[in-house]
């Protein structure tokens, strides 16, 4: 049975034929044909160097006349979307559902390809044995040449990030793990409202289900230094933050984020522009503010039918991760500054990754080892700690424990409220969903807030002399004993407790399920 067939049973009977020592089973039988996969319908724009130069040449900008963000993004949008219908209008193309593999567009392939066919039809015309050898030998040379090309590709991914460990291993997982498509079903504009529907109450059930108690004390640090307002930028520092994002498109974008960066010069002024009258004003467009969500199965092993299996994947506007990764880098230097991180937290702040948090870990255990000490180390998991953030709370986060007021910390207010997504599966789109919660997945900043939104917890596991290390969402606490000792056992008990409490009244939820305890000694 294939993906999209089902097959279903009936009219069970079991008879004694007497014909031999075993039952006849008799049953009707229905099997549903496999779905047809028709040719897909994709919009697209013609882009070429020719495109690019007519582009540069007549792209003109109209500055509103009030200094208001969203209207100079409207007339952003509107300038390049009228010079794009000009230059390359937009034109609707039947393709074929499968993706060609981006190794086989090079011209040694597509040469050999047009060989081998050639060889083909040669064979089945004339139907003699030379011309099937022939055909056989060319095939051999085509599957030799697309598995070089194929080699070089990934090849040239490795050698150019080898120093960015996400791209490795995700080059790595596509490479050992092919991707699993979403069964047929599932691509309709219904099935993305059930998406919708279920990611969005799936957040709200955790909410809804933490029961806020007494609340745990913690007193935010004495600050010296604010952050009120945010630095104007120039030209260079907007072209410096364009060329080293990534090149992936989405599809709420009005250019191809690969044609953007080779026009870049001429649409720099209107984004400094559009940058610094955000920072002034302390507002984020509106037009940014909506997210792409696309379901990703977690395991391939997982039923595709069941939508609890999906985890959404959310893409987001590129100007929107321009205006945050300048917020990102001004925030991250006034952090720094003023000490402001904890100081055993990793993840998404300079020099400190995975390396950081097991280096520490693993030598305190053994250090604890070394001395005749047993080490009992508790693993802390959060369910969709992402998105449960209380807006409220990481406000005022930002402002009593960061620093933040006036200007920025409005800024941080606007970027918060009013988002909005949809699931897209194929061509297919949902209605709009409001967040009330969270931080916008996929963004930059959004783990930096995380991080922020958790400074408390720190505060709170020191309080009780207990060990600790934070990544991301991940927290890991321990204490080292010796034999007989009972005292370090009771006060992780009691940390825990207060951390369950802190979490419940921060409206985080611990995931008892992936929760661990390990004793090392």
């Amino acid at each position: 049975m294939r993906q999209g067939q089902h097959v279903n049973i009936s009219n069970v009977n079991v008879v004694d034929v007497a014909l031999s020592d075993h039952f006849c089973v008799f049953f009707d039988l229905s099997v549903t044909p496999k779905p047809v996969v028709g040719p897909g319908v994709i919009q697209r724009r013609h882009i070429n160097d020719t495109t690019r130069t007519q582009f540069m040449e007549m792209i003109r900008f109209v500055n509103p006349p009030c200094s208001n963000v969203d209207n100079l993004l409207d007339s952003y949008t509107s300038s390049v979307l009228n010079v794009l219908d000009t230059i390359a209008p937009v034109k609707v193309k039947m393709v074929n559902n499968r993706q060609k593999a981006p190794w086989r567009s090079e011209d040694s392939v597509r040469a050999q390809k047009r060989e081998c066919r050639k060889a083909e039809r040669k064979w089945r015309k004339s139907k003699l044995q030379v011309h099937c050898e022939i055909y056989k030998e060319v095939l051999c040379e085509f599957n030799q040449i697309l598995r070089g090309e194929r080699e070089k590709y990934f090849s040239k991914i490795i050698a150019n990030c080898r120093n960015n460990s996400r791209v490795l291993f995700s080059t790595v997982n596509r490479l050992t793990n092919p991707p699993v498509s979403l069964p047929l079903e599932l691509i309709s504009t219904s099935k993305c409202n059930e998406f919708a529907i279920f990611f969005y109450d799936k957040v709200q059930g955790i909410k809804n289900a933490i029961i806020s108690t007494t609340q745990i004390p913690t007193l935010p640090p004495t600050r010296h230094l604010e952050l009120t307002h945010f630095t104007p930028v120039t030209g260079k520092t907007i072209e410096e933050v364009i060329s080293g994002l990534s090149s992936c498109t989405c599809c709420l974008d009005e250019l191809p984020t690969r044609f953007l960066k080779s026009v870049l010069t001429s649409l720099l002024p209107q984004l400094v522009q559009f940058v610094n009258i955000s920072f002034e004003t302390g507002a984020f467009p509106k037009a940014l503010k909506t997210a792409v969500i696309k379901p990703l199965l977690k395991k391939s092993s997982l039923d595709p039918k069941v939508l609890n299996n999906y985890r959404p994947i959310s893409n987001l506007p590129f100007l929107g991760k321009v205006l945050e990764k300048v917020i990102y880098q001004q925030l991250t230097y006034f952090l720094l500054s003023n000490n402001v991180f904890d100081t055993f937290q990793s993840g998404f702040r300079p020099h400190h990754s995975t390396e950081t948090a097991l280096i520490k870990v693993t030598n305190d255990i053994r250090m604890n080892t070394n001395a005749g000490k047993v080490s009992v180390l508790v693993l802390l998991d959060l369910s969709a700690a992402f998105d449960t953030v209380d807006h409220g709370i990481l406000l005022h986060r930002l402002e009593n424990w960061v620093g933040i007021s006036g200007t920025a910390l409005n800024w941080f207010k606007s970027y918060l409220e009013d988002r909005t997504y949809f699931v897209e599966i194929g061509n297919c789109v949902s209605d709009k969903i409001s967040m009330t919660c969270g931080v916008p997945q996929g963004s930059i900043l959004g783990p930096l807030l995380f991080n922020l939104y958790m400074l408390p917890l720190g505060q709170l596991i020191n309080s009780n002399n207990v060990s600790y290390h934070n990544y991301a969402d991940d927290t890991q606490i321990y204490v080292s004993l010796t034999a007989g000792e009972h005292g370090p056992v009771d006060t992780l008990c009691h940390c825990i407790e207060q951390i369950s409490l802190w979490m419940q009244n921060n409206f985080l939820q611990l995931n008892s399920d992936k929760t661990e305890i390990i004793v090392f000694g």
